[in-house]
């Protein structure tokens, strides 16, 4: 984008996932500027990424033809159990080593500017909510399906981050409280995640296939491909049973979740996003998907809320969480600046 077209300030947002660390450049309505992605190497430890996280805010300035100083915020996404108030990420699941790291602060120390910190899913929903799907809304819930389901909740610009750091952790709602409820990975039974993430869809899919199930599915499995949500979206678009029957159940599940979430918070818009999301409006199977979602949700909830509540997927893909961070940076510079005028 050439710099005449940009609207100042500028900020960055980082979004540190498990494979890679992706830094955006954005302007003040969200127009992305310049773009960076590095992978994490988790192995070689949370410093060594800090370092890197901190620098690439100087290397997209540089690629804008700008300095670091020209950068107004900078706002970071990590994912995990997190304390926000401290900056600190607790027990990353993905990221071992990285116990209690001050994330936030070092990422300070090497960019030179203050960092705003949020949870990656809460990241991902603001992006949604300032330049993405849900931008002509006043409040949304996002749902990021993927290795596990993210959530983020934004209310009126104020995002919901709760008095310990939990809020908007949707994929732990519980759906199913039976003695045969699932284990999700974070070591407890019955939550959302269980039933409709990526490595639940395979689970299930696992355990049918050992079960005995036909299909192409299973032709294809039995011929060496590697069982991901992508194969089970392939096989269900042509028809196969057993993998159309794993995204239905993934849809119920979904709208149990979503449906309780709706009574908790009445969002404006429902998004679903992430990569577990089988092609979007692009594919059959990705539209069958979300209408399953949405019937299955008016079923079980208010005449109201089902008439007024939107359910549509996300747009900014891989984008969100970088530019949402960019987005709660820009959010955290502009209370500040609000502030100090008022005490001025």
């Amino acid at each position: 984008m050439p710099l005449p077209e940009v609207s100042t300030p500028l900020f960055v947002g980082i979004d540190l996932g498990g494979t890679n660390i992706k830094a955006a450049l954005v302007d003040d309505t969200g127009r992305m500027v310049a773009f960076h992605t590095e992978p994490t190497r988790v192995a070689d430890g949370p410093d060594d990424a800090a370092a890197r996280m901190g620098r690439s805010v100087g290397l997209l300035a540089e690629a804008a033809g700008l300095t670091a100083a020209d950068i107004t915020a900078v706002g970071l996404g990590t994912p995990g159990p997190q304390d926000l108030a401290t900056g600190v990420m607790l027990k990353p699941g993905n990221f071992p080593g990285w116990q209690n790291f001050p994330v936030r602060d070092r990422v300070a120390e090497h960019c030179g500017h203050e960092v705003a910190y949020a949870n990656d899913a809460t990241a991902a929903a603001y992006g949604e909510f300032w330049v993405g799907s849900g931008r002509d809304d006043t409040s949304l819930l996002l749902l990021t399906l993927g290795t596990g389901v993210g959530g983020g909740i934004i209310i009126d610009d104020m995002v919901l981050e709760g008095a310990h750091s939990h809020g908007s952790e949707c994929g732990h709602i519980i759906v199913d409280s039976s003695a045969a409820a699932r284990a999700c990975p974070c070591g407890h039974f019955g939550h959302l995640e269980a039933y409709a993430s990526a490595t639940a869809i395979k689970a299930r899919a696992a355990e049918r296939l050992a079960a005995g199930a036909t299909g192409s599915l299973a032709a294809a499995v039995a011929a060496g491909e590697l069982l991901t949500p992508i194969l089970i979206g392939r096989e269900a678009e042509a028809g196969d049973q057993l993998a159309l029957s794993l995204i239905s159940e993934t849809a119920d599940w979904l709208a149990i979740g979503i449906v309780s979430l709706m009574h908790t918070i009445d969002p404006a818009a429902v998004i679903l996003g992430g990569a577990m999301t089988f092609g979007r409006e692009e594919n059959p199977v990705g539209r069958a998907f979300l209408e399953q979602i949405t019937a299955g949700v008016h079923r079980r909830t208010f005449p109201t809320l089902a008439e007024k509540t939107a359910i549509r997927f996300a747009t900014l893909g891989g984008d969100a969480g970088s530019i949402g961070a960019a987005g709660i940076g820009r959010l955290a510079w502009r209370r500040r600046t609000s502030t100090a005028q008022i005490h001025s």
